[in-house]
């Protein structure tokens, strides 16, 4: 087949244009150097590694066991539980009281915590189920909210629900007193700290109030909005400190950072002055169903050490880790001793 004329000057060209420059990168002419595994380097290498985290295994091991919980459950799924009268939902604004005793002073800052168990807020559906511009003060989300909050986006009047979507509507409506029981006076309320609770990010930038040039006060902003279905209250009276409500209110901010599983911890209060030895009392408003779906409630008090709350998993994870290493180590060793004379020639 005759060649066309001009044809090997553009293969040419192209061949040119897409080559490399001549450099010592580009052509990998650099300097290399590749290590020698041998029996010298590797096994010492091993048994450092080992060694080292096994070393590092237990001492986050032992220091999450140093930390104290106390938790007890409120669920009141069994007769003979405090809180079982309360697991009928003809009963309107219930209380109970949950007894506990500490036997040992407990250093503040104690943590607080309530906790849900089988409550799947990791489902795809409900994750998405909120408006993030509405939630960071946006007026035209505020009366339009996103697609993504349906069915909870409008009430049954046509009017945009603020905070919407099934994260707001499902939040979580129990509170706590804590009380000192005293044999010879009367019992005394213990101070729980509600300012701090949830991540900074959250609070200073996620989250805002909608402000209008000619509002006076949150009500007059919400104006026009309907509160969540499951709310006994519209969002401006979430708190009756003003620098605690609406959007920014730090219950509704912890609430609204959903949990990865389906047993999850929120931070509800801290206790700053920590908790002395003897005998207490929670006295829980018991607002939120979960035996409808089979969960359980339960509050924790929970000291924290240089690494946080309890969670030994880490601690085994680097023991487990060590112990591998060293097992390892071993099995080469002994593999290098035996064969280390012996040499294995193969002909063509």
């Amino acid at each position: 087949m005759p060649q066309l004329p001009g044809s090997s000057r553009q293969q040419g060209e192209v061949i040119l244009k897409n080559k490399p420059d001549n450099t010592a990168f580009t052509q990998q002419r650099l300097p290399a150097w590749q290590p020698f595994l041998s029996a010298g380097y590797v096994l010492p290498t091993f048994f450092l590694l080992g060694l080292l985290f096994i070393g590092i295994g237990l001492g986050l091991y032992f220091t999450s066991n140093s930390v104290i919980e106390i938790e007890l459950d409120y669920t009141g799924d069994q007769p003979n539980t405090s809180c079982y009268h309360c697991t009928n939902n003809t009963i309107k604004n219930c209380k109970c009281t949950v007894k506990f005793k500490v036997d040992k002073m407990l250093v503040g800052p104690v943590f607080m915590y309530y906790e849900l168990s089988n409550f799947y807020q990791n489902q795809r559906k409900y994750g998405v189920s909120r408006d993030d511009d509405q939630l960071n003060g946006d007026l035209d989300y505020l009366k339009k909210p996103s697609e993504y909050c349906f069915p909870f986006r409008q009430d049954g009047e046509g009017r945009p629900i603020a905070p919407c979507g099934a994260i707001a509507n499902s939040m979580f409506n129990d509170s706590f007193v804590v009380y000192k029981l005293n044999n010879t006076g009367p019992q005394t309320k213990v101070p729980l700290n509600a300012k701090g609770i949830s991540w900074w990010t959250d609070y200073n930038v996620k989250f805002n109030n909608p402000k209008t040039d000619n509002a006076t006060d949150l009500q007059t902003v919400f104006k026009g909005t309907a509160k969540p279905i499951n709310w006994p209250k519209p969002a401006y009276e979430l708190d009756t400190n003003p620098e605690n409500n609406g959007f920014i209110n730090e219950d509704f901010i912890v609430w609204m950072r959903t949990a990865a599983l389906p047993t999850f911890r929120k931070l509800y209060r801290r206790i700053d002055r920590g908790l002395e030895p003897g005998n207490y009392s929670v006295e829980i408003s018991y607002n939120y169903p979960v035996i409808s779906f089979s969960g359980q409630k339960r509050v924790t008090f929970s000291t924290i050490s240089w690494m946080g709350g309890r969670n030994p998993f880490l601690g085994i994870a680097y023991l487990v880790c060590g112990s591998v290493c060293i097992v390892a180590a071993v099995v080469m060793f002994i593999v290098y001793v035996k064969y280390q004379g012996q040499h294995v020639f193969t002909e063509d």
